[in-house]
């Protein structure tokens, strides 16, 4: 991997669906192209007519998964469609969705963001019974807690699943003429229901709506179940209302700054980050930059609170690739700077505030900051736009353990200020990140900064994987997989 990536939290995934459009499986792809900073690992679209079911995914990009020849080979008016990052499970192809399967003449394929913390006693419970799993995957669980009661419809196999799984989840399901979505009670990850020519579009994000031309109507409620057929969309609530919990990495990092999440648009919650920012903490500086992406929006934020000048003192190379040929031992340095470059007539001399939305590991603002001081900056302070992240996440980002957040790992900021060599640094308070999402304080979880669970986390919270010996890196996916009971 490029630099950087190891140092960022990672989102599990995105989800889009689609019913209505004569050519789904090609709108899917748009919709998953507009997903793909949710997951660049594998992709995967599943079509259908009413009569019959294709698919098609494989590992990669959106874009190196599908091809116009495959994008032919996929008809129908529905599709759901997946990209993933790994948080849950090995990154092989075994593991990309939709996971699509054939039991008792119906096909089933149902792709998922987010990760359930009860699935290996689940898993456990189901291969006790004789379930076979053709996954590592978490979200294979939720089939086959279904599969005893599809004899009495899928709108009561759904409900008696989700009923028995606890986590996060944000879930698409096509059948052969059918098209499902369902968000847990907790509404921990985004789910949005648009409207298209008449159709009905369901995504992760409402950029992927813009996209593909789709009208946002409103959010998949936390606890609904919709199914959409050919007599219109049903709605079902059949599980208990609780408090809300929703992610609020989502509006500081995850989601793209073009969407509108938890009701809230993206962009402009990220410059009243900075905008708190400013109102905490202010240095005395010359200029305030982010490293870009990272922090492009509450920088602005900041620089409009404070008045101080706003810069590009670092250019990003948007043609870097997701891998590259790695350097040599003297060429170390080569992956700090092949992805960002200082402007250094304009940097050189000067004291600059960095911007950062986040500090996981803090390895890569390390790395970056010692190539400002290299390239004659004279003093490098910085603003975080949340709190010191503490405590890892059971709920579908990949920090799964406090020895991998150094806020954890040192125990003050004075050891991480040191470990990444700046003058000084700040990150915001708990109330001014919540002040600036202009949302009820109750609605978010914040267990990754205050270790408050909504839901009890697993007893060695770690990657909740099932690796097994069979999984196999692949290219190229296109059949169903047969559903093994009891």
């Amino acid at each position: 991997m490029f630099e950087g990536h190891e140092d960022k939290p990672r989102e599990a995934c995105g989800v889009f669906a689609i019913y209505g459009h004569e050519e789904a499986g090609r709108v899917t792809f748009f919709g998953l192209f507009a997903l793909q900073h949710r997951g660049q690992e594998s992709a995967g679209i599943a079509t259908a007519d009413g009569h019959q079911v294709w698919e098609h995914k494989g590992m990669g990009l959106a874009s190196e998964v599908f091809h116009e020849d495959i994008l032919c080979k996929l008809p129908g008016h529905m599709a759901i469609g997946h990209v993933r990052y790994s948080t849950t499970g090995s990154s092989v192809l075994s593991n990309a969705q939709p996971f699509l399967v054939h039991h008792a003449d119906e096909y089933y394929a149902l792709a998922h963001n987010g990760n359930l913390i009860n699935a290996q006693s689940l898993r456990t419970e189901l291969e006790d019974r004789g379930s076979i799993f053709q996954s590592t995957m978490d979200s294979e669980v939720i089939i086959h807690l279904m599969a005893p009661y599809l004899k009495y419809g899928i709108e009561e196999a759904l409900t008696r699943a989700l009923s028995r799984i606890e986590g996060a989840y944000s879930i698409v399901m096509l059948t052969r003429d059918k098209v499902i979505a369902a968000r847990d009670p907790h509404g921990f990850r985004p789910l949005c229901l648009g409207s298209l020519n008449g159709g009905w579009v369901v995504a992760s994000e409402t950029c992927a709506f813009d996209l593909v031309g789709a009208r946002y109507l409103r959010d998949v409620k936390p606890g609904e179940i919709i199914i959409i057929d050919q007599s219109e969309l049903h709605s079902m609530t059949p599980f208990q209302e609780v408090k809300p919990a929703h992610c609020i990495f989502e509006l500081i990092y995850f989601a793209r700054p073009d969407s509108q999440v938890f009701g809230e648009n993206v962009y402009l919650c990220r410059k009243r980050l900075g905008h708190c920012l400013a109102r905490e903490y202010r240095p005395d500086v010359d200029m305030v930059m982010p490293f870009p992406d990272s922090g492009n929006y509450a920088a602005l934020g900041y620089a409009e609170e404070s008045g101080i000048p706003f810069e590009m003192g670092m250019i990003r190379n948007h043609y870097v690739g997701r891998t590259f040929i790695q350097p040599t031992q003297p060429m170390r340095d080569f992956s700090v700077r092949v992805k960002l470059n200082p402007v250094r007539p304009l940097i050189m001399g000067k004291r600059v505030l960095i911007v950062e939305d986040s500090i996981i590991r803090g390895t890569t603002s390390r790395n970056r900051v010692r190539n400002l001081r290299e390239n004659g900056v004279r003093e490098v302070h910085m603003v975080v736009s949340c709190p010191p992240t503490c405590h890892p996440c059971p709920y579908g980002i990949d920090f799964s353990s406090k020895g991998e957040l150094i806020a954890a790992r040192e125990g003050d900021v004075a050891t991480v200020t040191r470990f990444i060599g700046l003058d000084s640094l700040h990150y915001l308070t708990l109330d001014g990140m919540v002040e600036a999402t202009g949302m009820d304080p109750s609605s978010f979880c914040l267990a990754c900064y205050n270790g408050k669970y909504p839901l009890p986390p697993p007893e060695n919270l770690g990657k909740f994987c099932f690796e097994t010996p069979y999984a196999q890196e692949g290219h190229a996916l296109s059949w169903p997989l047969k559903l093994a009971l009891s």
